[in-house]
Formats: C-alpha cells, sequence, structure tokens
C-alpha cells in the first residue's frame, strides 16, 4: 500500500466493522525505518509531557493497524501488519577454503 504521506491528513479513519475512530490529525513517522508508526486522531500540540502521553496512548492509533487507505483509512486490529525487523549485521566469518569431496 503506498500513498503520498500529505494525502491522510484530515482523512476518516474507520474500523473494518464500520465504526468511525476520527479524523487524522498528525503522523508520527519512524524517520530511521522510514515508515509511518502511529496516526494521531487529535492535534500532537501538547503544553505538557503528560499531555502528549495522554493523546498517544488514547487518542491515536498504530500504523500498523491501517488496512486499506484510499478515500478514507480503514483499521483493523485483529489483523495488523507485522514488520520485518532489520537483521544485525552478521559477524565477518573467516574465509575458509571449499573441500573437494571427489576421489
Amino acid at each position: 500500500m503506498a500513498t503520498r504521506i500529505s494525502k491522510l491528513f484530515g482523512m476518516d479513519i474507520y474500523s473494518s466493522e464500520g465504526e468511525y475512530k476520527g479524523k487524522i490529525f498528525d503522523l508520527v513517522i519512524n524517520l530511521e525505518k522510514g515508515r509511518i508508526e502511529t496516526i494521531t486522531t487529535e492535534p500532537l500540540k501538547p503544553r505538557t509531557k503528560q499531555e502528549a502521553k495522554k493523546i498517544l496512548s488514547e487518542k491515536s492509533i498504530p500504523y500498523r493497524y491501517v488496512v486499506s487507505a484510499k478515500d478514507i483509512v480503514v483499521i483493523n486490529p485483529s489483523k495488523r501488519i507485522e514488520y520485518e525487523e532489520e537483521e544485525a549485521p552478521k559477524e565477518k566469518q573467516p574465509y575458509l577454503p571449499r573441500r573437494s569431496y571427489r576421489r
């Protein structure tokens, strides 16, 4: 699924059962992994850390729950997208020549 981030702002969010969840106000993006992590249904302009935590815990939806984003955003918490974790770089193995087992 690919869409422009700017198109997501203001879109309505519905569950797969048809329940209205709100509108997209802000997105939390993980720049290191290059993906959207969270959608907030309230502007993320808190005055205190407690307000920010409240918005992120009560007024946000993990982006891995998004099933479709066309004219509206459809979420399904039971069918979340699992991202493949990047593998840690493997240690270099010393070069060992192949053995030939031919007789």
